[in-house]
């Protein structure tokens, strides 16, 4: 049966590729990494968690000081009653001797917590011409961390359009009033539900889904092309055409490649979905506070992301691994293979390139065409069903044309396979691969 042929060849692809070394390693590695990408932010900002000790020299004749004081003390980490002082500020009067005050607490400031309690992180001067100038100068230990240095210029600026704002007569009401900032919460709704993911999680999904299906056609395509050139040049080749068909040989091995990264997709999938789904036990098991948790949008991935990405990514991957085989079996080493794959190469990255479109306006014109076009939807749709909500008309038709797309594609491969893998020295021009495409 010539079934039972396709899945011999199939079963002797996906053993070859699952056995490998490279396969189970990455395999392992890519969970590894997304584990480690998940924690490592909220470790890395549960470290900036403390409260910080500020000494605030004042060598102003005015009431600056005191505003800023005020402010830095208002600061919170967390919320609730769990909520701890960001600064902890103790103000130095230095009228007429900043400079001498500021160098002696300069040399109290910048060592380690635990061995000397008591010390300061930081020094911020405040000079008479401060206030009217607006610069100030900061010394600390921290000055290298742009997020706490953005932070603490951000309440100091409002410190000082407080006391400025009193002096032009303006109370300190008013101005709290005035100043109050807004805080905008994104929240994704599709098909009129919420569905609780937030905007940078929504965006840092569809970025996921993208790269990584660009990376596996990428790679397992290439390695379909690799292998067809391995076995051209090795003669195995004319013993598998005594028995095979090519077409046999070409749906076999681009089946059983595929099937080997569409085994490593579903675990690299799966692993995505536990731990986007186990944030707070994550948070638990490292010891990572709740309010560090909250700051951060935790990936959230459906079920039927899953299910949208791997069917594109099967069909995709049978497209563009069918097109990567015929350029195998028409070149006799990688070398050879330049000229015809980067035509498929540059069909792939165009398709990569629309998605940062797709994931600006997913319901814009050049989503909308790319979603119809088979060499670019394995890209876009996903994305687009990641970031905004897609008709199920839209998605079945979408995947309709995909499937003849790749029909297409599979049928033309096959074509230059029948004559190419027997074909050795000079490498076909364009005009004798339409000769090999009618008379095959």
């Amino acid at each position: 049966m010539n079934a039972n042929k396709i899945l011999s060849v199939v079963r002797r692809e996906f053993v070859e590729r699952v056995h490998s070394k490279a396969f189970v390693i990455t395999t392992i590695l890519v969970p590894v990494l997304l584990l480690i990408m998940a924690v490592a932010p909220m470790l890395l900002m549960g470290q900036s968690d403390h409260t910080a000790r500020v000494a605030v020299v004042d060598g102003t004749s005015g009431p600056l000081a005191q505003q800023v004081v005020k402010v830095l003390r208002a600061q919170k980490i967390g919320t609730g009653a769990t909520a701890k002082p960001r600064y902890e500020i103790t103000l130095v009067p230095a009228q007429g001797k900043a400079d001498s005050v500021r160098e002696q607490l300069v040399d109290e400031t910048g060592f380690s917590r635990a061995s000397h309690k008591g010390k300061y992180d930081g020094v911020l001067e405040l000079t008479a011409d401060t206030l009217s100038s607006g610069k100030l100068t900061y010394y600390g230990s921290n000055v290298s961390s742009i997020k706490a240095m953005a932070m603490l210029q951000s309440e100091l600026s409002k410190a000082f359009a407080s006391v400025r704002l009193t002096q032009a007569g303006i109370s300190l009401d008013t101005v709290g009033k005035a100043m109050r900032p807004a805080n905008l919460s994104a929240r994704r709704v599709s098909e009129g539900k919420l569905t609780g993911q937030s905007g940078s999680s929504a965006f840092a999904v569809a970025y996921g889904m993208g790269f990584l299906l660009y990376i596996a056609i990428i790679s397992f395509g290439a390695r379909t092309m690799t292998s067809v050139i391995e076995e051209k040049t090795s003669r195995v080749m004319e013993v598998l055409v005594s028995s095979l068909t090519p077409f046999q040989m070409l749906m076999g091995k681009v089946l059983g490649v595929g099937s080997a990264g569409l085994l490593q997709m579903a675990i690299w999938g799966v692993s995505a979905l536990l731990i986007s789904t186990q944030a707070s036990h994550l948070a638990g098991l490292f010891g990572i506070s709740q309010s560090t948790l909250a700051m951060l949008s935790m990936l959230s991935i459906s079920g039927s992301m899953v299910v949208v990405f791997l069917l594109y990514f099967i069909l995709g991957f049978l497209l563009f691994g069918a097109l990567y085989a015929a350029v195998g079996s028409m070149c006799n080493s990688t070398q050879e293979t330049q000229q015809y794959a980067t035509v498929v190469t540059v069909l792939i990255l165009i398709g990569f390139l629309s998605m940062f479109g797709t994931i600006a306006n997913p319901t814009g014109t050049l989503a909308n065409v790319m979603s119809w076009i088979p060499f670019f939807s394995p890209f876009v749709m996903p994305v687009r069903w990641a970031l905004t909500s897609v008709s199920s008309v839209n998605l079945a038709g979408s995947l309709v044309l995909l499937v003849i797309g790749m029909w297409c594609c599979v049928w033309l491969a096959a074509r230059i396979y029948h004559t190419g893998i027997l074909m050795f020295g000079k490498k076909p021009s364009w005009r004798e691969l339409w000769r090999w495409i009618r008379v095959s």
